[in-house]
């Protein structure tokens, strides 16, 4: 009878010499080197967080790596997204990633799928991988990969950044909580900002990724001691690295002794935030106004009010004149500030906060409020050209 180690896939001489430093490691060593050849990762997403995962996995000589997006390379990816190259800008995410991997290793396989992960392709998609890694950005995906994780019994390396504060963690509900035992419902709408509205260091991304391959290895490998049952911590600015226990909830719905969910939900209506290719049905829905009405309105002595909800810092890149800034975390406390009675154009990046603003007015009876759609990147491109876009 064969062995495990003679069923594992073996290395040609190049490979042994590639790898010749995991070798030397005696908790990886040959038959190690040969359980990552034979490993099958899926990293959902191939961003900030994704494009760490993807270069080192592809580095250590994981056989077999799935790759899920459906975005394109944008130059404000670049400052973090270190598996793109400026030669990138425009194409697919996974297309310029798994170019990227295969030059880094041409000894590995990599799959890609170009299109929304959702509850109706998940299980497909992930069929055939041992190891599910999040590197999104959103909490319909989070929760979907989580649930997802737990049905199908496979580990879940999860991370999250946000400005200088990185979290990583293994969730993994055959031996530990998952990721609903921490979080059993998503934030309300709005209130956790994307790195697009919040930024983020293009470093940390990196830091947290590297750590989530790190787990990946080790559970492929089966060695040392993973994340299972603690959230890591990460603050860049004060470098410290902490730790928190979690427990597995007794009355979780998915992972719990009475489980409710048994198979894959719509996880946009859960989250309450429309889904690709729907149309927002918020209440702000129809009270948008292009920049090219707005450039008219000023130019026809109208002057409605201008309300850049940005952050100060943000006005030094770009700015409308005559605007007032009032930031969308203290515009409720300000709102005494602005006339009723007025026209009010709210204004963002990209419209993202502008329309969080509007809500925030429209709930506090304001009747004559507007967001610039596209923010003031759309002012840029379309009005006014020597401002720069950001």
């Amino acid at each position: 009878m064969k062995s495990e180690a003679n069923l594992s896939p073996d290395l040609s001489p190049e490979e042994i010499l590639r790898y010749s430093r995991h070798l030397l490691i005696p908790e990886v060593g040959l038959e190690g080197q040969r359980k990552l050849k034979a490993g099958s990762v899926l990293l959902i997403g191939s961003g900030g967080l994704g494009s760490p995962v993807a270069l080192y996995l592809a580095a250590a000589g994981v056989g077999k790596i799935g790759l899920v997006d459906y975005d394109v390379v944008d130059s404000s990816n670049l400052q973090r997204q270190v598996v793109h190259g400026t030669g990138s800008v425009g194409r697919l995410k996974v297309e310029s990633a798994r170019e990227r991997m295969l030059d880094l290793n041409p000894n590995i396989q990599v799959e890609i799928f170009n299109e929304p992960f959702t509850s109706s392709n998940a299980m497909r998609i992930a069929e055939n991988y041992q190891v599910i890694v999040d590197g999104t950005d959103n909490f319909p995906t989070r929760y979907l990969t989580n649930d997802l994780c737990v049905l199908t019994g496979k580990p879940n390396i999860f991370g999250a950044v946000y400005r200088f504060e990185g979290q990583a963690s293994v969730f993994d509900a055959r031996v530990g909580p998952c990721y609903r035992c921490l979080f059993p419902e998503p934030p309300p709408p709005g209130t956790v900002p994307s790195c697009a509205d919040a930024g983020v260091l293009g470093i940390l991304p990196g830091t947290i990724g590297t750590i989530q391959a790190t787990e990946t290895i080790k559970i492929l490998l089966g060695i040392g001691s993973s994340l299972v049952g603690r959230l890591l911590l990460y603050n860049a600015l004060d470098m410290t690295f902490e730790y928190v226990k979690l427990k597995k909830d007794p009355n979780c719905k998915i992972c719990g002794a009475h489980a409710e969910i048994t198979e894959l939900i719509d996880y946009n209506e859960f989250c309450g935030v429309p889904g690709p290719g729907h149309e927002d049905v918020s209440a702000v829905k129809g009270r948008d106004i292009s920049v090219r009405e707005l450039a008219s309105k000023i130019r026809a002595g109208e002057n409605p009010t201008l309300v850049d909800v940005r952050e100060p810092h943000e006005l030094a890149i770009s700015h409308i004149e005559g605007a007032i800034n009032l930031p969308l975390g203290s515009l409720t406390a300000r709102l005494a500030e602005l006339d009723s009675a007025r026209e009010i154009v709210l204004f963002c990046k990209s419209g993202n906060r502008s329309q969080r603003a509007l809500e925030l007015l429209l709930a506090a009876g304001f009747r004559n409020a507007w967001n610039l759609e596209g923010g003031i990147n759309a002012w840029v491109r379309e009005v006014d050209p020597e401002m720069p876009v950001y």
